[in-house]
């Protein structure tokens, strides 16, 4: 039987490289895979090209990887926040770059890639200093900006419950990104609190096909329940 379940955190992010684009759920805490994100933090890549809504706002797992000088660059909705101070820094001091994108484009632009859409037009942008050397057309009288797909080669989502094929259902908003950036990498690596045993989830409430996940962890937490469990058991 198919079993996608990884136990080790090192060996379920050991092929990101130097240079890799990765596309890392969350709306700040809310399905930030942070076990993933410290693995990858101990992975040692660097030079990588991070998609996220946020730049390090409501967690210190992604802040750790630019405070280390691991990100070169940060495509988000939201760089700036009370809490988070470490990508001001970088950024003021040329040592990361920014790619801003209105937090609906940046959803589109990941669906879209996952979707195998070229491109979209949007009115989102027209005008401003984001819309400066794409593409604009008149549609019915309105302006549009064309943007482009965002492709990843790895995308780290966290999930409530998995089954062992990697079909995944979300803890209600903690959902957020983690469905379309699961289709937009060419892998995609989970995070879950649960695993039930195949056939243990409603096909009508999978909210992630397992064809989409290559691989998924247990947060140490739930592996310690589970662990603790079977030797009550045996």
């Amino acid at each position: 039987m198919i079993n996608k379940e990884v136990e080790d955190h090192l060996e379920a992010v050991a092929d990101i490289v130097d240079g890799s684009t990765i596309l890392v759920g969350g709306f700040g805490p809310p399905g930030q895979p942070v076990e993933l994100i410290n693995a990858l933090l101990e992975n040692g890549a660097r030079e990588l090209v991070i998609v996220n809504n946020n730049a390090g706002a409501g967690g210190s797992a992604i802040l750790k990887l630019f405070s280390a000088g691991r990100v070169r660059k940060v495509i988000c909705s939201y760089p700036k926040a009370i809490d988070s101070t470490v990508f001001d820094e970088l950024y003021l001091a040329g040592k990361i770059e920014l790619e801003l994108v209105p937090q609906g484009n940046l959803a589109e632009r990941i669906r879209a890639a996952g979707a195998g859409i070229g491109g979209f037009y949007t009115r989102t942008g027209y005008g401003t200093e984001l819309a400066e050397g794409k593409e604009t057309r008149l549609i019915d009288g309105k302006h549009y900006v064309l943007e482009q797909p965002i492709h990843a080669d790895f995308a780290l989502i966290k999930a409530l419950t998995a089954d062992p094929w990697g079909n995944l259902v979300y803890r209600k908003t903690a959902r957020n990104f983690g469905p379309v950036m699961a289709t937009a990498a060419n892998v995609t690596i989970a995070e879950v609190t649960n695993v039930v045993p195949l056939g243990g989830l409603d096909p009508e409430i999978i909210v992630t096909p397992s064809i989409y996940v290559d691989r998924f962890i247990r947060t140490r937490a739930a592996a310690e329940r589970t662990a603790a469990d079977e030797r009550a058991q045996a």
